[in-house]
């Protein structure tokens, strides 16, 4: 049986489809009081929105996050949290020529060798749209780990033969947001 979970202690569970009605995930772990606000999820979802560049696609998404569950009064509660963004330019039926064809350089194969069904509306769960929800989970690991002192600084370091010369030590995340690849590199991002 294949699974939809990652973590142990800071859980989480991704669900939704490309072009069914949403895409989100529940935190489980989370500790309580948590002071986060709908707006840091939402600045992080903004990072990873579609159609900002020509290396995007195009599909105009607003991935305007939601908060179910495990929230009060800006803090988390301790219990499961529960994210969603629902989805808003589904088109399916652009898809329905390709229902009996698995699409090159897709992971439509791969998901339906996992399993054993085969959602064709944009590849279902197997589309990118699904990193929606590690991103809305990832953007509260964030503010806890910078609760706890712990900074997350993470850039391109290669496309292809292309290979940036990063400085760890002191690699800014205003240096990796400079430019549209998110590489701290700019002689090699452009």
């Amino acid at each position: 049986m294949a699974g939809n979970s990652f973590g142990q202690v800071f859980r989480i569970t991704s669900f939704g489809e490309s072009h069914g009605e949403a895409v989100g995930v529940v935190i489980d772990g989370c500790p309580a009081g948590l002071e986060v606000s709908i707006e840091e999820i939402q600045a992080e979802m903004d990072r990873r929105k579609t159609g900002q560049s020509d290396l995007t696609t195009p599909r105009a998404e607003k991935d305007a996050i939601h908060i179910l569950s495990g929230y009060f009064e800006g803090k988390t509660t301790g219990t499961p949290i529960a994210l969603v963004a629902y989805n808003e330019d589904v088109r399916s039926q652009d898809y329905e020529h390709m229902k009996n064809v698995y699409r090159p350089s897709h992971a439509d194969f791969t998901y339906d060798a996992k399993y054993g069904f085969r959602d064709w509306r944009g590849s279902g769960r197997a589309s990118a749209r699904e990193t929606l929800a590690r991103v809305a989970a990832g953007a509260i690991a964030q503010k806890y780990l910078k609760d706890q002192g712990i900074e997350v600084v993470s850039s391109v370091q290669s496309v292809g033969n292309i290979v940036a010369e990063l400085d760890l030590e002191n690699m800014q995340r205003s240096d990796v947001e400079a430019n549209e690849v998110r590489c701290a590199d700019s002689d090699k991002a452009n």
